[in-house]
C-alpha cells in the first residue's frame, strides 16, 4: 500500500498548485475594473505603452520628434538634437538621455528614456485605471501556471513509480492508474481554464486596455496623416516606419 502515500503526494501537489492559480486569477480579474474605462480614450503614449511597454514609448517619442524635424535620426544609428526644447515630459526625457552634447547613439537613448520617471508615472496611471497589468499580478499568474504544470509532471512521475512497484494482481494496477488519473485531470483542467481565462492578458495591456487598443486601431482613420502614422508606430512599433532612412536608424539600436 505504499502507492497510497505516493497518491497523497500527488493530490497535495495538484491541490496546492491549482489553489494558487485560482487565487492569482481572481486577483488579476479584480484589477480589471471596466467602469473606470467607460468613455475613456487613449493618448499616443498610452497606446504605445499598452502595445509594447516602456521601450515602445521611447521609440514613439523618438519617431515623433524626428517627424517634426526637432530631432535628426541618422541611418548610422545616431540621434542629433535640432530643437532642444521638449514639449512634454517624454520629450524632455529623450533630450536628457541624449545629453548636453546634443548627439548620442540611439540605443542608449532609447534605454535611458524607457527607464525615465515619466514612463513610470505613465505606467502607474494606466495600472490605476485598470488598463495595464501590474507587474506583481502578471508575475503571480505566470508563476502559478508554471507550478500547475510542474504538478502535472509530478503526478505522472508518481503514478509511474506506483505502477512499477510489485503488485499481486493486474486489477490492482488498474485501480492505481485510475486513482492517479484524478489529480492529473485536476491539473490539466486548471491549465485549460487558465488558458481561456488568463491568456487574454498580454505582457502590458489588461483586457480593458486591449479593448481600448482595438477601438483605437479601428478609429485610426486619421485627423491628419501624421496622427495616423504615429498611431501605427504606437500600436505596431518600428516595423510601421515607412521611411528607409528612419528604419535604418532604428536598425542600429542593438549594436
Amino acid at each position: 500500500m505504499f502507492w497510497v502515500l505516493l497518491l497523497l503526494l500527488a493530490w497535495a501537489a495538484a491541490g496546492t498548485s491549482c489553489t494558487r492559480l485560482c487565487l492569482a486569477s481572481v486577483r488579476s480579474a479584480a484589477a480589471d475594473d471596466t467602469n473606470k474605462t467607460h468613455g475613456r480614450g487613449l493618448t499616443l503614449y498610452e497606446a504605445a505603452f499598452l502595445s509594447g511597454g516602456p521601450a515602445r514609448v521611447a521609440d514613439l517619442t523618438l519617431v515623433s520628434m524626428a517627424r517634426q524635424r526637432r530631432l535628426l535620426l541618422a541611418h548610422t544609428g545616431w540621434a542629433t538634437v535640432v530643437d532642444p526644447r521638449g514639449r512634454d515630459e517624454m520629450e524632455r526625457s529623450v533630450l536628457g538621455a541624449i545629453g548636453p552634447d546634443g548627439q548620442s547613439r540611439i540605443a542608449p537613448v532609447r534605454t535611458t528614456a524607457a527607464a525615465a520617471e515619466s514612463v513610470r508615472v505613465l505606467a502607474d496611471r494606466l495600472v490605476a485605471a485598470g488598463l495595464a497589468v501590474p507587474d506583481g499580478a502578471r508575475t503571480t499568474v505566470e508563476g502559478a501556471v508554471r507550478q500547475v504544470r510542474a504538478a502535472a509532471v509530478a503526478v505522472v512521475a508518481l503514478a509511474a513509480v506506483a505502477l512499477l512497484m510489485p503488485s499481486p494482481a493486474e486489477e490492482s494496477r488498474a485501480l492505481v492508474a485510475v486513482w492517479f488519473t484524478l489529480p492529473l485531470i485536476l491539473t490539466l483542467s486548471c491549465l485549460a481554464i487558465a488558458r481561456i481565462e488568463v491568456h487574454p492578458y498580454t505582457r502590458w495591456a489588461s483586457p480593458a486596455g486591449q479593448r481600448l487598443l482595438s477601438s483605437l486601431t479601428l478609429r485610426a482613420e486619421p485627423d491628419s496623416d501624421d496622427r495616423t502614422y504615429l498611431t501605427s508606430v504606437a500600436v505596431r512599433g518600428i516595423r510601421a516606419i515607412g521611411e528607409p532612412d528612419l528604419r535604418a536608424a532604428f536598425a542600429h539600436r542593438g549594436h
